[in-house]
């Protein structure tokens, strides 16, 4: 059994995950639930089949950088700027909020300072998959409403992935591992620099570079050639952001995916590479629950209740408290501080980063993971309470 690790693995995974993914819609829960589930159920910590940690990580690595890819595809600058009055100030404004509750949290518990704020800023973004899945569920993505709440998560992706890219180098720091403070700087400006170089290849190289190359591939009318060169060109940006310019793979396939925004064949990208994308998706959630110990909700049942206090009840009341000091309608200030109030997949690939760096103990990691799930399963019927609320005439956002 042991040479056939990978396909037992992504067997048990995909199997599972879709029985717990159908039982968790029937139920009307977010299919995601059912994803974490089916990991915790193929994990160390539950008796039975127990699928390869590291083999599962690798591919949940390739997760993250095809949901990125596909964050891109859906980044609009033209969507971002007109509701970016409400959404930069709100994300950064609630971001701040959700980490400093959870440091206060955090050391209330007896946690160090940098594990803390590791805690804090893991607890401050919302789920992409979740947030989008339910806005397109009410159809109410491309209503303003829906604009603000994913402008706002946009802001917030951008903060993580590029906490993401420098979060090791400040780990170094934190631990004396720079030297001296000149060449700390120095290893800091090199990495910046680096980053917006890599930026800078992509935004003016890449948006012309990509999408003809793209146009190209359609014209060989070849649909399977067409989804490779799509996947392929996400891996091997992310490739090389990483080993080449010293970021993020994340940053890398947002990028990707952003460049090829504005391409005529931007639709049936996405269409193609959809399928591919959701599987590794399923894969990447699977892997989380491969990690989690579900004894936390037994063993640390307080800490589990403040964090999911901060994500919904601090990140809700940050983002309704925002959109009432804009003047916003008390039905968009409501719809935003529900979608917000849940956290996903960037959560857990900070976390993950903040544990593989000695940030964070396997403790804290199951902290965030219980409030995830529990977030999660509960943040459709947040939106059901919004929505059987009486509704008022809505005024124009001054956006």
């Amino acid at each position: 059994m042991e040479n056939y690790g990978l396909i037992s693995t992504i067997c048990a995974a995909l199997v599972l995950a879709f029985v717990f993914g159908a039982v968790a819609r029937q139920l009307r829960l977010s299919p995601i639930i059912g994803y974490l589930v089916a990991g915790v159920a193929v994990g160390p910590f539950t008796p039975g089949f127990v699928g390869d940690t590291n083999l599962a990580l690798q591919l949940a690595e390739i997760g993250v950088i095809l949901l990125m890819f596909g964050v891109g595809l859906k980044f609009s600058l033209d969507d971002l700027w007109s509701v970016r009055l409400v959404a930069l100030p709100g994300a950064l404004v609630q971001m701040s909020v959700a980490t400093v509750l959870g440091y206060l949290v955090g050391t209330v518990m007896g946690f160090g300072a940098a594990e803390s704020l590791m805690l804090g800023f893991s607890l401050s973004v919302a789920s992409t998959v979740v947030l989008l899945r339910e806005l397109e569920d009410r159809k109410i993505l491309k209503t303003e409403n829906g604009r603000i709440s994913v402008g706002w998560l946009v802001i917030e992706d951008i903060a993580i992935v590029l906490a993401i890219v420098l979060l090791p180098l400040l780990a170094a720091m934190g631990r004396g591992e720079t030297g001296s403070p000149v060449e700390t700087i120095m290893a800091v400006g090199t990495t910046l620099l680096k980053i917006a170089a890599f930026v800078a290849i992509m935004l003016i190289v890449g948006a012309r570079v990509f999408p003809w190359l793209i146009v190209r591939v359609a014209h060989l009318r070849s649909r399977e050639l067409m989804s490779l060169g799509t996947i392929a060109l996400a891996l091997g940006v992310a490739f090389v952001a990483y080993f080449l310019f010293e970021a993020s793979f994340a940053l890398g396939a947002f990028l990707a995916g952003m460049v090829l925004n504005r391409s005529k064949f931007t639709h049936k990208i996405a269409e193609d590479s959809q399928p591919l994308r959701d599987t590794f998706a399923v894969l990447f959630f699977v892997s989380v629950g491969m990690l989690f110990d579900p004894m936390t909700l037994v063993n640390a049942p307080l800490g589990v209740a403040a964090v999911v206090a901060i994500i919904v009840l601090g990140k809700g009341l940050a983002a309704y408290a925002i959109t009432s000091a804009f003047k916003l309608p008390t039905e968009t200030g409501l719809l935003v501080a529900v979608a917000l109030a849940q956290i996903g997949e960037f959560s857990f690939v900070l976390a993950d980063l903040g544990r593989r760096l000695d940030l964070l103990s396997l403790e804290t990691y199951n902290l965030i993971l219980g409030g995830a799930l529990i977030s999660i399963a509960i943040n459709p019927f947040l939106f059901k309470l919004v929505e059987m609320m009486p509704k008022k005439p809505a005024k124009p956002a001054d956006a």
